[in-house]
């Protein structure tokens, strides 16, 4: 049964305190209370590193992608100089948000009173300010936020004192760089809210125990679970990889690269790295999830995916894009099913958390991550 405490933090603090053979899932206040989900933002999301999709898919200047982080508007957008910059999505004049979803502006217009920045974010223009003695256009620039590259993805803090991401991600870049995964090209971006909370859809990414059952349909038959190996995490990421076989010959690396060898070019990497990039990178395609709560019961999603280059190159690539894309969005059907399922099933006063499968590792990790999170805010 769930320890006494009602401090949904005390309650995770000694559900890791466990050791991994001894473990059981997190306790369902974790998902369920709306005091948790504030620390989460003020503790994780305003803290870590946020990805916001793929650099490949902003390649013109003018590009841009909106997100709300921890309640703050903000804006990626490629500069005429080809930088990638991250700025406040806020107008500095009476607060209007700015752009919203992706899209292309040769600059930004305030859609309130067209108010306009160049990319830069400095102040190009403003109607009908002439008569105001302390305005001065040259005063005004909207605020930066960090932002960096890595292996092709984009990333974002509000934190100035975060470790660059190359560093925290630096195992990840080793484990992964006969992929090549700089060099695969996006082909689809969606944005879905489904009615769940975060951690029970990244909770469902990082484990493949599910698969034979909730993807019976789909995927289940080319996952077996003996050949699933789940080893330990690390502080900013999990992983697990599948065998594919020749089934879903995309998902194998393509007959010209020359990079991977042996069981390498059937090896499927499933990779969470923290708090909510969660990817799925075969030789041959990839695919992503980028996750941001919404509340206790909803979270925003954002699901791209598209192919390496050697696939995308192959004459046959518009199938195996179609062939994909409508595989994947079945797989993601299911997987609304399943999440949504446990998320109903949380909020149950009789729920009660099992010992979780060997299978299951990432999971326990990804509760150390978040709890290791809390504690250290505390102090």
């Amino acid at each position: 049964m769930l320890d006494q405490t009602n401090d949904p933090v005390e309650q995770l603090n000694q559900n890791v305190s466990q050791p991994f053979e001894q473990a059981k899932a997190m306790p369902p206040s974790v998902y369920t209370s709306d005091a948790f989900l504030k620390r989460e933002l003020s503790d994780i999301f305003s803290k870590d590193w946020f990805c916001v999709g793929r650099a490949d898919a902003l390649p013109n200047a003018g590009d841009y992608v909106t997100q709300d982080l921890a309640g703050q508007p903000i804006m990626v957008i490629r500069d005429k100089d080809g930088t990638l910059r991250a700025q406040s999505n806020v107008c500095l004049h009476r607060m209007s948000t700015l752009l919203h979803g992706r899209g292309n502006a040769r600059s930004i217009v305030c859609p309130y009173h067209a108010w306009t920045y160049n990319l830069d974010g400095s102040l190009r223009g403003a109607p009908a300010m002439s008569l105001n003695e302390g305005f001065c256009k040259e005063h005004y620039k909207l605020p930066q936020v960090r932002c960096q590259e890595w292996l092709g993805w984009v990333f974002v803090t509000l934190n100035p004192d975060a470790p660059d991401v190359v560093d925290q991600l630096a195992q990840v870049e080793e484990m992964v760089g006969d992929y090549d995964m700089a060099n695969y090209q996006e082909t689809f971006f969606e944005t879905h809210v489904w009615d769940t909370n975060w951690k029970v859809l990244a909770e469902n990414f990082m484990e493949s125990y599910h698969l034979p059952v909730c993807h019976a349909g789909t995927v289940g038959a080319f996952s077996k679970l003996e050949e699933m190996d789940c080893p330990p995490g690390l502080p900013a990421f999990n992983y697990h990889t599948i065998l594919k076989d020749d089934q879903l010959k995309i998902a194998l690396a393509h007959p010209d690269n020359d990079r991977m060898e042996g069981e390498r070019r059937r090896t499927t990497y499933l990779l969470a790295i923290y708090p909510s990039l969660l990817i799925t990178l075969t030789p041959g395609y990839f695919w992503y999830l980028t996750l941001h709560p919404e509340g206790v019961g909803k979270v925003r999603i954002n699901f791209g995916g598209g192919m390496s280059k050697e696939w995308m190159q192959d004459e046959e690539a518009l199938k195996n894009l179609a062939d994909l894309k409508t595989l994947l969005d079945d797989v993601n059907e299911e997987d609304r099913g399943c999440t949504e399922k446990v998320y109903n099933g949380i909020c149950s006063h009789m729920a009660d958390p099992g010992h979780l499968s060997h299978l299951e590792r990432p999971n326990y990790d990804f509760a150390t991550y978040i709890n290791a999170r809390m504690q250290a805010a505390q102090k």
